[in-house]
Order: structure tokens, then C-alpha cells, then sequence
């Protein structure tokens, strides 16, 4: 883990201390970074959860009952 110190404005820094709080500011950059820049990890990612068969099934039953569900309240 390498220690990076950066700068933002004001009330970017309030809305991520009200929205995020102050002890996890840097996991949630962190989490939002990655997508942006670790995109062979994302793409590898998607693959193997596609590949799995059995959550492939399970997903697509999922989608349908709640598809159902929606039509039926």
C-alpha cells in the first residue's frame, strides 16, 4: 500500500466527511480509482463471472422473478 496525499476543494472535502465519513475517505477513493484505471482487472473480472456457468443461471433467474414481480404487485 503506497501513501498518496492530494488535494481537493473544500466542499468536496465536506460532502465526502458527511457522505463517506472521515475514517474511510481513502478506501472510497481507492474503490473509485480502480475502476478508472485497473481495466484489464475489471475485464478479467466480468469474464470469469460470465464463465461461471451456475451464476450465470442463478442471475438470470433472479432477473426473471423480479422481472415478474414488477409486473404482478
Amino acid at each position: 500500500m503506497k501513501k498518496l496525499t492530494i488535494s481537493v476543494e473544500d466542499d468536496v472535502y465536506a460532502g465526502l466527511y458527511a457522505q463517506i465519513g472521515k475514517g474511510n475517505i481513502s478506501r472510497f477513493l481507492n474503490d473509485v480509482a480502480r475502476s478508472h484505471v485497473l481495466t484489464n482487472e475489471i475485464q478479467a473480472g466480468y469474464e470469469a463471472m460470465a464463465a461461471d456457468q451456475e451464476r450465470e443461471a442463478e442471475a438470470l433467474e433472479w432477473s426473471e422473478i423480479s422481472i415478474k414481480d414488477q409486473y404482478h404487485d
